[in-house]
């Protein structure tokens, strides 16, 4: 079997939080996804109940899902893990919810999730998320000397736009986000700018930042085309998230159609795997 690409839609990025509107239902969010054409969803593994509903209707569906924490401490994972072994999962994705300002605070927190993962067979995938012990890209790349083999959840958003890099962006600052990248075992899809963390795709004054997120995408999927095996499974999750990642006007109301967004987002994401699915196999 060739290597797949699986993009997921976040629940999280499902929230409306409108004052005008009610949530939808969460079999109406479901369905959605579904009937979108995303194979999967991003679905907390906090709630055992919510979790349950979730992944039973993703199940019946043929679709996959990434099981989400947020541990404050090493055994904070056992009780996800528990739930992953009754439930399933593709993955693990964790956002380490410490903020240790020194290197060696990190190392047994990293040393006992993966240990933990390893002994109940699931993939980990350490986020990289603002507000966590990944929240700087520095010391992320600190992190990544520790533990050269450590996998990542790449959410390039959060460094885009903590580093405020200079546009247009330097080779010095794409170096340390290949890096990154290079460290990728899932991509959580965002576009930011230097000054927002989440933008539209639609608006034309941000085409420059679709780009160069798009640039970053396409490499990390070839950089974990080369890394993983043959019949690996890379993950896309787009999460844009709801206000106030969302940018809204005076009345509250978003400046943009989320939803929209996603779809879009998703087809560029599989047109980009196509095309370079197709020159890989191309004779050289």
């Amino acid at each position: 079997m060739a290597q797949q690409l699986r993009i997921l839609q976040s629940l999280w990025a499902m929230e409306r939080r409108r004052t005008d509107a009610a949530e939808w239902p969460l079999q109406t969010q479901l369905a959605m996804i579904r009937d979108a054409g995303f194979d999967g969803a991003g679905v907390r593994f906090i709630d055992p109940d919510f979790a349950a509903e979730v992944t039973s209707f993703l199940r019946d569906h043929g679709m996959i899902w990434q099981a989400q924490c947020y541990p404050t401490n090493v055994d904070d994972l056992k009780p996800v893990l528990e739930l992953v072994a009754r439930l399933g999962a593709d993955h693990v994705n964790l956002q380490p919810n410490v903020r240790p300002q020194r290197i060696e605070a990190c190392i047994p927190l990293l040393e006992g999730w993966r240990r933990l993962g390893e002994q109940a067979g699931v993939a980990v995938h350490v986020e990289t998320h603002r507000d966590r012990m990944t929240t700087d890209l520095f010391f992320t790349l600190q992190l990544l000397d520790c533990f050269p083999d450590l996998r990542l959840t790449a959410d390039v958003s959060h460094y885009l736009v903590g580093r405020e890099f200079a546009w247009p962006v330097d080779e010095i600052n794409h170096a340390m986000i290949h890096r990154i990248l290079d460290n990728s075992w899932g991509i959580h899809g965002r576009i930011a700018s230097r000054e927002q963390v989440q933008i539209s795709l639609g608006f034309p004054q941000h085409q420059g930042w679709v780009d160069l997120f798009m640039s970053w995408w396409e490499y990390a999927i070839r950089s974990w085309r080369k890394r993983a095996g043959s019949d690996a499974v890379l993950t896309f999750l787009c999460e844009l998230g709801a206000p106030p990642y969302a940018i809204t006007g005076p009345d509250g109301a978003e400046l943009s159609d989320r939803w929209q967004d996603a779809l879009r987002m998703k087809d560029m994401i599989r047109a980009l795997w196509q095309r370079i699915a197709e020159e890989d196999a191309r004779p050289r």
